[in-house]
């Protein structure tokens, strides 16, 4: 039983954004404490708003003890309602799924978040009305469809004061000038141009405003099929060669229809396979990739296994760990995209061939291939505006629908896959192989991860240029007319203070150096790394194993000791992609160079600190890279400081930014979760469940299983 106490007197309110309204609200709602399977926990108020769902205690009110990295928009009891997943009520013991109108109202509340966070909520203690009141408030505005002007973000834009700094460096690639200056800066200006066809949208509403193409395709080409079947260009490689995509043709047409369109593409390929353009290969994505329902569903398999309501169901589930994570397929679909880019890199690198990649709207896998190749090929992406501006280029502005993938409507769960978290899945093995070649780090990418959720920017919450463009203009919902202003996601400062933002910041990385232009030709080619592609599932090397020697035994038991069968010998890559990989891997790493994933299956890991950053049993309390990071940083601080000392002596002018690196003190105290996993959450192995000791017990049932274990011991020394 729960020791009941008296709720607190001192009323505690929430705080309201801008256009923020409060909807409904419970007082004595017992929020438990996730990492235990006991009963404690904390009373407090339950508020559900037009924005967020928020749970409000003591702690609520005031600011001591707060989080070096906080979120200045949605705080560590807040959930957005884009961030809802799915609600469950609790009755008698019995989890049900909480969808519509409800007839009995629950006992419980289990309310699973898209950024994999568990809250649980007790409602016994809370007035009958009340408890009708919050839950049927949070399941009709957190899961029904709804119009995309009631989105919260045409409430925000319309009643906060548009004052952002405006030092943002990402290109936003909404004007012409914005293209010519990224043709100029790929040199390829040469053969391709920046068109203004599509101005007032005439051609298609699925096309961005501007874009550009080869030079020798007509206006009348482009206008003919509205867009479909021109070559789009995506970036252009330092000799010439051209990353292009195009969207096809629908599939069910009449014959005639069919011949003339097929007479059109000849010709497209015709002239765009001529000098002064390399050769052509196309490459069509539908069929070389896995589809966007496989990825979807393999996603959805996936984060359950985060989706941990209590410390007894992770320790359950450890048994069967690694046969659950390989069943759920997500490593594999990541492995396999960034395959894909590696061989997009070898065509562009070394063939000097023109890569045409094909998809049905060109607005998903597309993205996603044309991306990474960029991250790969061009050090501009590696740094923080490069990358924002790249997701500006190819998704924003290139046209994916991330209303419709993100569901954030709720309208068709059909069209929901996680496209742009799995980019991000595979810049995260990029970083975490290459750290040093990353402006930005993995906190960055988590971060950026959760903001798909955040609606009071307009970066990830419509599917067109065209649909946010018509959006932007109208009247704002109260005395406002006009057009909204919407904000950006890439201005951190809405979000972060300066000392969170420095998370942000690599502070390792290699900064291109400069040099004359006689050292660039010669150092041009120099590509990198050691470790070879593996045509059969392979041992790991003795002196690498699966995990760097300072990992502690329980993230290596959770991130692969047997990740799985993910290269056998019906995948074998081409012999011409094989030399590429295992040339460019004998060689030294040139961070401002080509960069090439490890694929092999051990090398594809769990991106732990978005997916387990909730749940303390993963947590190396004073380990992980984390204690290197801090230490790093107060040499850092202890620079700057001197730096600081020295300039006051000789100039009293110069005044330097002491601030700019975060206070990391006492870092065997913190989490290798960190910034996430907040100092105080320490959770204790219970003794084995019941149910595992059953299963070790019988040895003869154990043998039988499916989930074989692998010893590695000897290759981890």
């Amino acid at each position: 039983e729960i020791h009941i106490k008296e709720p607190i007197e001192k009323e505690v309110s929430p705080r309201l954004l801008p256009g923020e309204l409060l909807l409904c609200e419970a007082s004595t709602v017992y929020k438990y404490v996730q990492e235990d399977g006991s009963n404690r926990g904390t009373y407090g108020k339950l508020v559900c708003t037009n924005f967020k769902i928020s749970f409000l205690d003591d702690d609520s009110a005031s600011d001591d003890n707060e989080p070096q990295f906080k979120n200045k928009i949605v705080g560590e009891n807040d959930i957005t309602l884009q961030c809802v997943d799915q609600i469950y009520g609790v009755y008698d013991e019995k989890k049900k799924l909480l969808t519509g109108q409800l007839r009995k109202y629950p006992e419980k509340l289990i309310i699973y978040c898209k950024d994999l966070r568990v809250f649980n909520f007790c409602l016994r203690y809370t007035k009958e009305e009340e408890v009708k009141r919050i839950v049927s408030g949070i399941v009709h505005h957190s899961q029904t469809p709804k119009l995309l002007k009631r989105l919260f973000l045409f409430s925000y834009a319309s009643a906060a004061p548009n004052n952002t700094d405006g030092r943002n460096q990402t290109v936003m690639f909404e004007t012409l000038e914005d293209w010519r200056d990224e043709l100029e800066r790929t040199k390829g200006n040469v053969k391709y141009k920046a068109v203004t066809t599509n101005e007032g949208y005439r051609v298609s509403e699925k096309l961005p405003l501007y874009f550009v193409v080869p030079i020798c395709i007509s206006e009348e080409s482009i206008l003919k099929y509205e867009g479909r079947g021109i070559p789009i260009w995506c970036w252009s490689c330092h000799n010439g060669a051209a990353l292009l995509k195009m969207s096809t043709f629908p599939k069910e047409q009449d014959d005639s229809t069919s011949q003339m369109q097929k007479a059109f593409l000849d010709g497209i390929y015709k002239t765009i396979s001529k000098p002064p353009y390399e050769l052509l290969k196309m490459d069509d994505l539908s069929s070389s990739l896995p589809s966007l329902q496989d990825i979807q569903t393999a996603y959805t398999r996936f984060k359950q296994l985060f989706l941990i309501d209590n410390s007894t169901d992770f320790w359950a589930t450890d048994v069967k760990w690694f046969s659950l994570l390989e069943s759920t397929n997500w490593l594999e679909i990541i492995r396999r995209v960034l395959k894909k880019a590696i061989e997009v890199a070898e065509c562009l690198e070394i063939q000097h061939t023109n890569v045409l990649l094909i998809e049905e709207s060109a607005t998903d896998l597309c993205c996603v291939i044309s991306s990474l190749v960029q991250v790969m090929m061009d050090s501009y992406s590696r740094t923080k505006s490069g990358f924002q501006s790249l997701i500006q280029k190819e998704w924003v502005i290139g046209g994916h629908g991330f209303l419709d993938r993100c569901n954030h409507l709720h309208k068709s769960e059909k069209e929901e896959a996680p496209v742009f978290l799995l980019l991000l899945n595979c810049v995260w093995q990029l970083v975490q192989q290459y750290p040093p070649a990353f402006e930005f780090t993995e906190t960055y990418l988590t971060v950026l991860s959760d903001s798909l959720y955040v609606p009071i920017f307009s970066t990830f919450f419509f599917n067109s240029q065209h649909q946010r463009d018509t959006n932007k203009s109208g009247e704002s919902l109260k005395t406002q007319s006009g057009p909204f202003r919407f904000l950006t996601v890439w201005d951190w400062s809405v979000q972060f203070d300066p000392k969170a933002l420095a998370f942000l910041n690599n502070p390792l990385y290699a900064e291109k150096p400069k040099p004359d232009k006689s050292q660039r030709k010669t150092t041009r080619f120099k590509h990198q790394r050691q470790l070879s592609l593996p045509l059969t599932q392979a041992k790991p090397s003795t002196k690498r194993g699966f995990f760097r020697e300072e990992t502690d035994h329980l993230i290596k038991n959770i991130l692969g000791k047997r990740i799985g069968k993910f290269i056998n010998s019906s995948d074998e890559p081409p012999n011409s992609l094989r030399e590429f990989y295992d040339s460019w891997h004998s060689k030294p790493v040139d961070y401002h160079g080509l960069l090439l994933p490890r694929i092999d299956g051990p090398e594809i890991k769990v991106w732990a600190q978005r997916y387990l950053r909730w749940i303390p049993e993963a947590q190396l309390h004073g380990g992980g890279t984390i204690a290197t990071a801090a230490r790093i940083l107060d040499l850092m601080e202890e620079v700057q400081s001197l730096q600081v000392k020295m300039d006051e002596e000789h100039s009293q002018a110069v005044c330097g930014d002491v601030h700019s690196v975060p206070m990391l003190r006492n870092s065997a105290r913190l989490s290798s979760l960190f910034p996430f996993a907040l100092l105080q959450r320490q959770s204790v192995k219970p003794a084995l469940p019941t149910s595992t000791w059953k299963d070790l017990e019988d040895e003869d049932d154990l043998v039988k299983r499916d989930d074989e274990f692998v010893d590695l011991s000897g290759d981890m020394l």
